[in-house]
């Protein structure tokens, strides 16, 4: 989250109406929505949209809590909006206060998962969907947010298990999506364009956290891999 106030990119979820009032505006010339707008909510259209399980992650060994629907925008991504980038946050908070505000509907904002200090792992938005968490919706659409518990300015905060744990989890998701482990896809709040945030802030250790998800990007598959979004269906 860093400094400032909760991040906000002017996204709002589009209603099931609005697929068939943009059809019969386009269908008359208009340039309200675009077509590959259009293109991207078909499945919004009742009676097609995509079953879920509730609870699922998509990270295994990860605790689901479910953010409020107001911090999200559904989505289908990859196929809807592709995935190139892992966007590091820090809460400047606690674990419980993070998880409190993205479950409040007038925050509007949450990050798709938490890395607590111990290295536990809670994800609070699907990877399939658009988490309000950068403070600019082209990145928030190619994007997974990851939120670390503790303060920018307090270099304590920042545990062993916290960047083994969150370098395995970005590791997974650059597998997943066939994300470049590098600089230019793993990147900071602060580095996303339009943003006033400062986080993950000076004493992150970017060159530790890069070995540590090359290292874990390499590593053979563990006993219980995470599934991926499609297994997850």
């Amino acid at each position: 989250m860093g400094q400032g106030k909760a991040s906000k990119d002017g996204d709002r979820r589009v209603g099931r109406r609005a697929v068939l009032i943009g059809g019969a505006v386009a269908a008359a010339g208009s340039a309200v929505l675009a077509r590959d707008e259009l293109t991207r909510l078909w499945w919004r259209t009742p009676g097609v949209e995509k079953p879920r399980k509730e609870g699922e992650v998509d990270y295994a060994g990860a605790r689901w809590v479910a953010a409020s629907e107001a911090n999200w925008r559904r989505a289908d991504r990859p196929d809807d909006y592709g995935i190139d980038m892992v966007v590091v946050h820090v809460t400047q908070g606690s674990y419980a206060s993070a998880v409190k505000v993205f479950q409040d509907p007038e925050h509007k904002a949450a990050a798709h998962y938490i890395v607590r200090k111990d290295g536990h792992i809670t994800q609070m938005i699907r990877e399939l969907d658009v988490a309000y968490h950068a403070g600019n919706r082209a990145y928030n659409e190619r994007s997974v947010g990851i939120e670390h518990e503790g303060f920018v300015e307090r270099p304590e905060d920042l545990t062993d298990a916290m960047y083994e744990a969150s370098a395995r989890l970005t590791a997974r998701i650059c597998a997943r999506y066939d994300i470049p482990v590098d600089r230019e896809h793993i990147i900071g709040h602060v580095e996303v364009p339009g943003t006033d945030h400062t986080d993950p802030g000076r004493h992150w250790d970017w060159d530790r956290y890069m070995k540590l998800v090359r290292a874990a990007r390499t590593a053979p598959a563990r006993a219980l891999p995470d599934r991926s979004p499609r297994d997850l269906r």
